[in-house]
């Protein structure tokens, strides 16, 4: 028991006797991937499928701060009989970019207020009731060398999962979304 415990540990280490909490890195899914994740406190199972990316120079009044919003459409999908709560509106969701940078969602006064119409609410209202599923936004203040990327969602266990996002408007939505925008 004891060798089986310091094996575990060892793996779990950065070689020089220090733990790293972070979690693996896995391979990031393409825009329309679903990722099985779990809600706040490690209760229930929210799928999340980001579909759509939008860059735009302001949405409705708003104009970014540091040159362009980021939106991004996801869908947040609940199987379960009982309500499960995302991260989404907790700092669940994150741009890292080409360079590594990473930017939290909201991260500007604009990016806070984009609620595009059709797309929910915007800002990513974490309940998701049983056995449905809403699509929504999240948006992102960056600098137009920002676009592209990763697009990172961290669970209720701290799990990360990453999203492969174009450069370029992209997905099914992205007219509509664009239009909401205006």
């Amino acid at each position: 028991m004891f060798a089986a415990t310091c094996l575990s540990l060892a793996a779990c280490s950065g070689g020089d006797g220090t733990s790293d909490p972070q979690p693996r890195p896995r391979t990031a899914l393409s825009l329309g991937q679903t990722a099985d994740t779990t809600g706040t406190d490690g209760k229930g199972t929210a799928q999340i499928t980001p579909e759509t990316v939008v860059y735009a120079d302001k949405a409705g009044a708003d104009a970014p701060e540091r040159g362009l919003f980021a939106v991004v459409t996801f869908k947040a999908g609940n199987r379960a009989e009982e309500s499960v709560t995302t991260t989404a509106d907790q700092g669940g969701f994150r741009w890292q970019t080409l360079d590594g940078k990473t930017i939290k969602a909201g991260n500007s006064k604009g990016a806070r207020s984009v609620a595009p119409v059709g797309f929910d609410d915007g800002g990513g209202k974490p309940a998701v009731r049983a056995n449905t599923f809403r699509v929504n936004t999240v948006a992102f203040d960056i600098t137009s060398t920002e676009k592209g990327g990763t697009l990172v969602y961290v669970d209720g266990d701290g799990v990360a999962f990453s999203w492969k996002v174009p450069s370029t408007d992209s997905g099914p939505t992205a007219q509509a979304l664009k239009s909401a925008l205006e």
